[in-house]
Parts: structure tokens; sequence; C-alpha cells
């Protein structure tokens, strides 16, 4: 099969195009022949040579942590999938390939109406934004803060926000994405200095929660913004968590929860925005387009 692997750490053009001995499916998997596959920022930090602590490198490496496809094999004991099943699922590597196996716990019924390239936008950033919001306890009436809003991760919090109850949304771009983000509910405000003063402008009650998916800068106005720190999360700045009394973001990815997100797309309360695709060759290109900030929506690998 082909895959997008890394053979070494490094900046994108470590990424190649590579022939790899096909998987088959384990006691308790699926195999999935990948339709496409989503590029998240924490596919950019495996290529650099970074891994949460139980996951161990070896190289070659496929990135990938969210994809859509076709079932085509059973492992011993999986029920509820055939051959043929079209899904869509979560894993911590092996998306950037034609094909891959995964716990069959870990996909769920892709709508038949759902395009490949949407559907693999959906599981990653989906579900870190909700077990954000849920742990920052977003609720009703609440007055809410999201930075980099117009990302795959910010634009799924500025709906669930509002999904979850919201009654403000906030949330900080660049000005080329205020009028995206005012289509999806949020009060949009630009990155930079004097950022406070006008969050404060437009929130002149005070915001309740805030999460940061931009960096150390907006995670200290975060903690200007909200009076409890226990209600602010950052996805991306850690040591700056750390030092500022910030707790970690913590919490499980799970099929049902994938699934109960999934249905908000079917009922229309969550959009996605898929701002380009890449072929699978290409990989490398994916990763510049997303490690450069600031852009809109989505980028997906497609492998057919």
């Amino acid at each position: 099969m082909k895959a997008a692997a890394l053979e070494s750490f490094g900046p994108p053009e470590v990424l190649r195009l590579t022939e790899l001995e096909e998987p088959h499916a384990g006691p308790g998997q699926v195999r999935v022949r990948v339709r496409a596959a989503g590029v998240l920022p924490f596919d950019l930090r495996v290529r650099t040579g970074w891994a949460p602590p139980t996951v161990a490198l070896d190289l070659p490496v496929v990135p990938g942590n969210e994809f859509a496809g076709v079932v085509d094999e059973l492992g011993d004991g999986v029920s509820g999938f055939a051959v043929g099943d079209e899904v869509l699922g979560y894993c911590v590597l092996g998306a950037y390939a034609e094909l891959l196996t995964v716990a069959a716990d870990q996909v769920v019924a892709k709508p038949a109406d759902m395009p490949w390239e949407v559907a693999a936008a959906y599981p990653g950033n989906a579900q870190g934004a909700r077990m954000a919001l849920e742990a920052i306890g977003v609720g009703q009436g609440d007055t809410v803060l999201i930075h980099a809003a117009a990302g795959g991760l910010g634009s799924f919090s500025v709906q669930l926000a509002r999904v979850l109850g919201a009654s403000t949304v906030i949330g900080t771009a660049s000005e080329a994405n205020h009028d995206h983000l005012r289509s999806l509910g949020a009060i949009p405000v630009t990155y930079g200095d004097g950022l406070v003063e006008r969050v404060r402008e437009v929130a002149p009650g005070g915001v309740d929660a805030a999460l940061d998916a931009a960096g150390p800068e907006a995670l200290r106005a975060s903690v200007e913004l909200v009076e409890d720190r226990q209600r602010i999360r950052t996805m991306i700045s850690f040591e700056e968590a750390a030092a500022l009394g910030v707790p970690d973001l913590t919490g499980t990815r799970s099929a049902q929860r994938l699934a109960e997100l999934v249905a908000l797309h079917g009922q229309g309360r969550i959009r996605i925005h898929v701002r380009r695709t890449y072929p699978l060759a290409d990989a490398a290109g994916a990763h510049r387009d997303v490690g450069s900030g600031h852009g809109r929506g989505k980028v997906v690998l497609l492998t057919g």
C-alpha cells in the first residue's frame, strides 16, 4: 500500500510517499480502505519527533489522527460492521495511508450524504472541542472566548459552545476570517496588541470561560479576562498553562461521543468548512498549509 510516511523527523519535506506492507485486521479490529484523512496540528508535532508519553515512534512513522473510508476486512470477534460499510474514525497514528487497521470501537457509521472530506475532518477536532468545552463547563447563558476561532478546532468549538447553551461566543481571528466567524454565530475580535481591551468592549459583563488554540499570548489574555482559571484550557500552550495555573486538558475519545457529534452535523447544527484538499503524495504541502497559521477550517488529504 502507499502511505505518506516519515523516515526521519524534521520539516514538512520529510513526509514522502512510501510503499509499505499491507496491514491486516487483528482480533477486535477492522481494516479501513482510507478515502480521506484530516490533517491536525498534532500530526505536525509528530513529524518533528514529538509523541504522547504512551506512544513510541518507530520509523517509518505514518502520521494521521482522523480518517474516513470503507471497511474491507473484519478481525475476529467484530460485530456491528460489515465489509463495505462507510465509516469515519480516529486513531493516534496511521491515517495517512491507503489502508489502516483500527479497533472497531474507534469507528462509527458515516452518513451517506456526508462527503468524504467532511467525514475525515470530523473525528479529531470535533472530539477535542467537545472535551475542552466540557472541561471548562460551558453551559446555558455563558460568555465564551475561543482563540484561533476560524481554524479547524476553533470552528467546531464556536458551534459546539452555542449547542451547549452559550449566549455569547467571542472568537479571535485575523480580519480576513471575521465574516466566517459571524456566519458561525461568533463575535469576531482581531488578534494582537489590545486584545484584552477589545474583548472587554464586546463583553462588558465579563467572560465566563476561554479556550486557547492560538498560543501563549492568547492564554495570558484569557487569564486576564476569566476570573476562574479552572474554566480555561489550552490545546497547545502547555508550559505556559503550567506557569499560569491553568489545568491540563484531560479526557478520552470514544465512538459514542463521535456518533453524537456526527448527529449534530446531520441536524444542521455543525457546519464543516474544508479550505483545501491535497493528494496523499503532497502530504508535505498539507503540513505547510496547516503550519502557516490563521487558516480557515480544515485541511484534508485524499488517498483516492
